[in-house]
């Protein structure tokens, strides 16, 4: 089975070993759809595991997460199906730990929309959604493993200074699962 690592930024797979295949997609969930289409286009993956950082939307959360599903937040699939455009917003992942991830191509840091995704979900990310939806067309497998960095507020301006540890947090969870 060929694994294929997708990360949004460089700093993010920084510690992931360089025998490990990685794909770095940019920020935002059209730039991952793109990104990781183009790759599961060139055939040989089998498996993706989705590594990142995400806002904390409960501030009982800190760690390593394994999302069981992810919500795309910033689209109005209800109203559009409404209207009779049926869409997903909603993906289930196997092998998840409970949480489920939001995304959307907004960098949350405004407290107020912080409550309104945490009425929905446990963490926040930029591409999460993205990442799935292709996996589901492509019908390879999805892990997705985020390590929270902030709160999804203004502490989420302090991401450069420690996106480190958890990239480190993020190769340990690879090695540790025979990545």
């Amino acid at each position: 089975m060929s694994v294929l690592v997708v990360a949004a930024t460089r700093a993010e797979a920084a510690h992931v070993p360089s025998d490990v295949d990685v794909l770095i997609t940019g920020i935002g969930k059209v730039r991952a759809a793109i990104a990781l289409t183009r790759a599961l286009e060139r055939g040989g993956a089998t498996r993706v595991i989705n590594i990142g950082t995400a806002g904390a939307l409960h501030d009982r959360h800190s760690g390593l997460f394994v999302p069981s599903a992810v919500v795309e937040h910033d689209i109005s699939a209800a109203e559009l199906s409404a209207i009779g455009f049926d869409l997903a917003d909603r993906w289930e992942i196997d092998g998840g730990d409970g949480t489920v991830l939001a995304t959307g191509d907004t960098f949350v840091t405004d407290v107020d929309h912080r409550a309104m995704l945490a009425r929905r979900a446990d963490l926040v990310d930029m591409e999460g959604a993205a990442v799935a939806q292709v996996c589901r067309a492509y019908r390879v497998p999805l892990t997705l493993v985020k390590v929270v960095s902030d709160k999804a507020d203004d502490s989420a301006m302090d991401w450069p200074q420690v996106v480190d540890a958890a990239a480190r947090d993020l190769a340990a969870w690879l090695a540790e699962n025979g990545v």
